[in-house]
């Protein structure tokens, strides 16, 4: 089992930035990637960006550029740095831990980027 706890959602304006972060605790000894997803109203929920352990890192293209993904295993934490952001960033962001049987997610933390 693994518990995902994100914070750092919230409003910004465009152009604005955010910081994501996922604590996650358990059998965090099994988990092989992490990442953040996200879900807008009406639309499914889409890949942000994986980083695996070994620091590869993958992003959809609607964020690379702007968005960084990055990770403290001491902490066990996974970072979303979010720069330039855009109205169309505005969805619920969930963070993601893979492990070699299933994966699991967090609540989810909103993030809404208005004027």
């Amino acid at each position: 089992q693994v518990q995902l706890v994100e914070s750092g959602g919230g409003l910004v304006q465009p152009g604005g930035s955010l910081r994501l972060s996922c604590a996650a605790s358990g059998s965090v000894f099994s988990i092989y990637a992490m990442g953040w997803y996200r879900q807008a109203p009406g639309k499914p929920r889409e890949l942000v960006a994986t980083i695996t352990n070994g620091g590869r890192t993958n992003y959809a293209d609607s964020v690379k550029g702007r968005f960084t993904i990055s990770r403290d295993n001491a902490k066990n934490t996974v970072y979303l740095q979010m720069n330039s952001l855009k109205s169309e960033d505005t969805a619920v962001y969930f963070c993601n831990a893979q492990l070699p049987i299933k994966g699991y997610w967090g609540q989810g933390t909103q993030v809404t980027v208005s004027s």
